[in-house]
């Protein structure tokens, strides 16, 4: 069975929806990882993305920040997370964008130090959810703002059914999608595209 079956598998079998049109993946994914099945779906955005000439992965803190470390063994190269607060070890010369935390329900202002951003860095970004596009899209702009290269996004899991996919092709990032969820309900489960 293909990487992209076994994620929808154990979607179906360790999900759990919960309120608010929330996914909760968090016993293999986000909170407790299973680091073997997170190095195949690594091996997978290798695949997907061998032609691009990564050189960095940028994700965003926290729960990004897993499927991205285990991603960038294949590709040999560095991940640089995004942070959401601002601490004393950064100084003041960063790159800054917003996002809006769907999960959270509040704004944060997300930084990266300017010495792990280079004009010449070909960046694969890496997230664990995309639904409404906003990490994806404040991502990209800290890329851009270094004049480096968006080579793509890789994402575990997509909602398709909200806007954020659109909204970043229309951007004119390449995305890629292990799962891709058509509909969610506590009374129907989940649907895969």
């Amino acid at each position: 069975m293909c990487e992209l079956q076994l994620l929808e598998e154990r979607i179906r079998r360790d999900g759990k929806i919960g309120e608010g049109d929330v996914l909760k993946v968090d016993s293999f994914l986000n909170h407790r990882i299973d680091v073997r099945f997170l190095c195949e779906l690594g091996q997978e955005f290798h695949r997907l993305f061998a032609d691009c000439d990564v050189n960095k992965i940028l994700t965003i803190e926290a729960s990004g920040i897993g499927i991205a470390c285990l991603t960038a063994q294949f590709f040999n190269c560095p991940v640089v997370f995004a942070k959401k607060t601002k601490t004393n070890n950064i100084y003041s010369d960063v790159y800054t964008s917003k996002v809006h935390s769907y999960t959270h329900q509040r704004d944060y202002d997300i930084v990266v130090s300017k010495e792990f951003l280079q004009p010449e860095d070909r960046v694969l970004i890496i997230d664990d959810f995309l639904a409404k596009g906003s990490a994806i899209m404040a991502l990209a702009d800290l890329i851009e703002h270094a004049g480096a290269h968006v080579v793509g996004a890789g994402i575990v899991i997509e909602k398709s059914y909200q806007p954020g996919a659109e909204l970043v092709r229309s951007r004119g990032i390449r995305l890629e999608s292990l799962a891709r969820i058509r509909s969610m309900s506590v009374e129907h489960g989940i649907e895969f595209l």
